[in-house]
């Protein structure tokens, strides 16, 4: 089973940064959209950024202007630069990526958003 392993999570004050990676083992440019998602608790998972393999971009408008996604597909690898962090950005962060009809989950990593 494929599993994307995402790391970069912690704890940061309010208006630091943090760099989520995301990496797909095994799976070198078969891997199309990866995105990010997010679930704080008590709340629906909620798409934060995607990026397909031509590296057309889209954004939650809750972190336009703060955070960035990129990928290095060669490493068949996302980041997620979040900076400005907010209280209200903690959640799992989680990471999918599409190949071909199937979606892949990771098991998430926590960002903590201290005020």
């Amino acid at each position: 089973q494929v599993r994307p392993v995402e790391s970069g999570g912690g704890l940061v004050q309010a208006g630091g940064s943090l760099r989520l990676s995301c990496v797909v083992p095994g799976r070198r440019f078969t891997i199309n959209t990866m995105v990010w998602y997010r679930q704080a608790p008590g709340k629906q998972r909620e798409l934060v950024a995607g990026i397909t393999a031509g590296g057309n971009t889209n954004y939650a408008d809750s972190v336009k202007g703060r955070f960035t996604i990129s990928r290095d597909n060669a490493k068949n690898t996302v980041y997620l630069q979040m900076n400005g962090l907010k209280p209200e950005d903690a959640a799992v962060y989680y990471c999918a990526a599409n190949e071909g009809p199937e979606r892949y989950w990771g098991q998430g990593t926590q960002v903590t958003v201290s005020s």
